[in-house]
């Protein structure tokens, strides 16, 4: 999620490079009162195996929540806060992150802590991850990718356990048997709803149903089966850890169609080498290049909803041109 091109996660981006930390002063708790008024702290003091933290330094790259490093003599760990929300959102990306984790294929930090503040609030602690000083092969980003896609497969249908969040957009991932009729409503028809009530867009509402009505034409001979998705895949949300090995962090995970993880490709730097590698352990299907607008539509939508008129004519560009191809 960017606010800008290529300029800033609206999501808080795990972005961890040594040059960009320093450290604040660190207030050592006096009693247990203190201790536990304080649940970060106290989890990492306990379950995290800790018996000092020995610095706090703030990580930057996000517009939603405060991230920051905890270095302690048990290592460090990662923590996202936000004093404005409850637990449901980062909640949402643990289950994301642990079902990313879990297929063993690419690497992500690994969530090991959710919860609330006492005053108001949400926290979220997981994993520190070292990063390197690029992004890394893209060769093994694509295959590394794939190869998550292929492991990952669900049997309750397209969706997730439970709703999450594009950017702060509402993500809603009810479970469905059928993909066509879970993106057209769950993702663009709840885009172009929300334009219309929060602009009163009628236009862009109108032409993206027609469109949304005839998109079955753009998945003849095409197998789509339910793959993990990470969901949110820019450049911001990619990086590589000291050994070179891509990470992927800060994501809006669903089981969909794996061609609708290219929707933020626009904004994420994929070259020939990445597609080359990916399509080599997930085989490019018959139509993918008629269907790759239809995946930015979302996310362009979902701009246009969160940051204003800079991206309707993105949007409504590829509306139209959908319209005029399926004589819609």
């Amino acid at each position: 999620m960017v606010a800008q091109l290529g300029v800033i996660s609206f999501s808080s981006c795990h972005l961890i490079h040594a040059s960009r930390q320093f450290s604040l002063p660190l207030h050592k708790p006096t009693a247990m009162a203190t201790l536990s008024t304080d649940p970060v702290r106290e989890w990492i003091l306990t379950e995290g195996k800790a018996t000092q933290i020995t610095g706090i330094s703030p990580v930057g790259g996000g517009c939603i929540n405060l991230a920051s490093r905890y270095n302690t003599d048990a290592g460090s760990f990662f923590v996202k806060t936000n004093r404005h929300i409850g637990p449901e959102m980062f909640e949402g990306e643990a289950l994301g992150l642990n079902a990313m984790y879990d297929t063993k294929s690419i690497r992500v930090p690994k969530p090991f802590k959710v919860g609330a503040f006492p005053t108001g609030g949400s926290y979220i602690i997981m994993e520190f991850i070292e990063f390197g000083s690029s992004r890394g092969d893209q060769s093994v980003l694509g295959r590394k990718l794939a190869e998550m896609h292929k492991a990952a497969k669900s049997e309750n249908g397209f969706g997730f356990h439970v709703n999450n969040t594009i950017g702060s957009t509402p993500q809603i991932n009810t479970w469905t048997s059928d993909w066509i009729e879970f993106y057209s409503e769950h993702r663009l028809t709840f885009q172009l709803k929300l334009a219309q009530q929060q602009y009163g867009d009628s236009a862009i509402y109108e032409k993206g149903q027609r469109l949304v009505k005839n998109i079955a034409a753009l998945f003849e001979d095409v197998t789509i089966e339910p793959c993990l998705l990470h969901g949110d895949l820019w450049s911001g949300n990619i990086s590589s850890d000291k050994n070179g090995e891509p990470v992927i962090l800060d994501p809006a995970c669903y089981y969909g169609h794996n061609e609708a993880e290219f929707g933020m490709s626009w904004c994420a730097g994929f070259g020939g080498s990445f597609y080359n590698a990916y399509f080599e352990v997930m085989p490019k299907q018959p139509g993918f290049e008629k269907r790759r607008d239809l995946y930015l539509l979302y996310h362009y939508l979902n701009h246009y909803n969160l940051f204003g008129s800079g991206y309707r004519s993105s949007a409504m560009s590829i509306i139209d041109d959908y319209i005029r191809i399926l004589k819609a």
